[in-house]
C-alpha cells in the first residue's frame, strides 16, 4: 500500500467518522476516533494485500528428453508445456530440455522419480522386465496407427499405471508408427533370416524374437544406433521411418522391410513431489494435459512424421524398400506368437489377469479404430 494511498484512506475514514456524529448522534471522542480509524486502516490493509497471498507459486518445470531437437517429440513437449502454462493462468512455466542434457535415455523414468528432471519422456521396454504390463503394447501385428493407437494404449493402461509406475506421476502413453527391420548385410524376408544376425532391438519385445529367431541383441539407446551399424557391431535394426533418417541410419543400412511389424510404447511421466506441491489449480491444468485425448494428440504428430519417412528412404539411391506377400505376413505373425506367452508369463508375475487385460486393450483399440487385422 502506498504512501499516498494511506494517506486518502485516512481522509476518507475521518470523513466517515465525522459524519458519523451530529446533533441527533453522541459524539466519539478523538481517542474513540483514533482507535477506530487504526482498526478500519488494518482492515483496509489486509483487504489490499489478500488476492497476493492467494495467488498461486510459479511452478517451473525441468521436461527432459533423449531425442533430438529436431524431432517432432521437441515441438510436442514445448506445446504440452505451453498448455500447461495456459491452463494454469501462466503459474507453470518449463523448459525442455532434449538430447539427453540432463541424462541418458535408460535412465529418463528414474530421473522423474529422483527429481533429476520434473518430467521425462521414457521407452518402458528399455529396461527389459521392469515395465511387463504396458509391454503388451509392443507386441507384433497388434496396433496398425499411431493416433488410435495412442489413445486405446493410453486408455487401457491408466489403471495399470497406479501398480507399474507408482513411484512418479503418470501422465501419459504413447506409440509411434507401426515399424519394422532394416539391416545393412541383407534383406529379412522370412522369419529365419534373422538366424545369426546382431539386431540392435527397439525394446524388449523385440529383443526377445531376435532371440527366439536365432538372432542376436546389441543394446543400445536410439542416438547410438547409427554408430554401432557403421562400425559392424549391429547387421540391422528395428526402427521407424522418419527416425531412420532423422538419426541418420539410413545411410549405413540397405535393406527395408515395410510391414507393420511393431510398435514402440513410451511415456510421460512426472515427479510425484513436484506434483503434490503444486495448487490444486496447478493440479488440474496438470491432470487436463495428461489425457488420453492428449496422447493422441503425441501419437498423431509423431505418427505423421514417421511416415512421411518411408517415400524418404525410397527415394534415396541404393535402397530397396520390400513388401511381404501374405504367405511371408503369415509366417511372420505365427513366429510371433510365443511372444505373447512371454507377456502372459511377465503380466501374471506383475500381478494381473493377463487373458482379462489383453481381452480389455484388444477393446480399447478396436474403440479408436487401431486394432490390426
Amino acid at each position: 500500500m502506498t504512501q499516498h494511498f494511506r494517506l486518502e484512506r485516512a481522509g476518507q475514514l475521518d470523513n466517515m467518522l465525522t459524519n458519523e456524529t451530529g446533533p441527533s448522534k453522541p459524539a466519539v471522542t478523538k481517542r474513540e476516533r483514533h482507535v477506530m480509524r487504526k482498526a478500519c486502516l488494518a482492515l483496509l490493509l489486509a483487504a489490499s494485500v489478500t488476492p497476493a497471498f492467494a495467488q498461486d507459486k510459479t511452478v517451473d518445470l525441468k521436461v527432459s528428453h533423449w531425442v533430438p531437437a529436431s524431432h517432432p517429440l521437441q515441438k510436442s513437449l514445448e506445446d504440452w508445456v505451453a498448455a500447461v502454462n495456459k491452463d494454469s493462468g501462466g503459474t507453470i512455466t518449463g523448459k525442455v530440455f532434449p538430447a539427453q542434457q540432463l541424462g541418458k535415455a535408460f535412465d529418463h523414468y528414474d530421473m522423474a522419480r529422483d527429481g533429476i528432471a520434473d518430467v521425462t519422456y521414457v521407452n518402458p521396454g528399455y529396461q527389459p522386465g521392469r515395465f511387463p504390463i504396458i509391454g503388451a503394447g509392443e507386441l507384433p501385428f497388434l496396433i496398425s496407427d499411431a493416433k488410435g493407437g495412442s489413445e486405446g494404449l493410453d486408455a487401457w493402461y491408466r489403471k495399470y499405471a497406479e501398480k507399474e509406475m507408482k513411484d512418479v506421476k503418470y501422465c501419459l502413453a504413447f506409440v509411434h508408427s507401426p515399424s519394422s527391420f532394416h539391416s545393412r548385410t541383407k534383406k529379412i524376408v522370412m522369419p529365419e533370416d534373422v538366424k545369426g544376425m546382431k539386431i540392435r532391438p527397439a525394446h524388449a519385445t523385440m529383443a526377445n524374437f531376435v532371440t527366439a529367431l536365432g538372432g542376436t541383441n546389441v543394446q543400445s539407446s536410439a542416438p547410438e544406433v547409427r554408430d554401432i551399424i557403421e562400425r559392424g557391431v549391429a547387421d540391422g535394426v528395428t526402427f521407424p521411418w522418419g527416425s531412420l533418417v532423422l538419426f541418420g541410419i539410413d545411410k549405413v543400412t540397405k535393406f527395408h522391410m515395410d510391414a507393420p511389424l511393431y510398435t514402440t510404447t513410451f511415456v510421460f511421466v512426472m515427479n510425484k513431489d513436484k506434483y503434490n506441491a503444486m495448487s490444486d489449480k496447478q493440479k488440474a491444468a496438470v491432470d487436463k494435459n495428461c489425457s488420453t485425448e492428449m496422447a493422441g494428440v503425441v501419437g498423431e504428430h509423431w505418427g505423421k512424421f514417421e511416415d512421411a519417412g518411408i517415400d524418404k528412404v525410397k527415394a534415396e539411391e541404393g535402397h530397396e524398400v520390400y513388401k511381404l506377400t501374405p504367405d511371408q505376413t503369415a509366417a511372420w505373425k505365427k513366429a510371433a506368437e510365443p511372444l505373447v506367452k512371454t507377456w502372459s508369463d511377465g503380466a501374471k508375475k506383475a500381478g494381473i489377469d493377463p487373458d482379462a487385460a489383453m481381452a480389455e486393450l484388444k477393446a480399447s483399440l478396436k474403440k479408436y479404430n487401431a486394432l490390426a487385422e
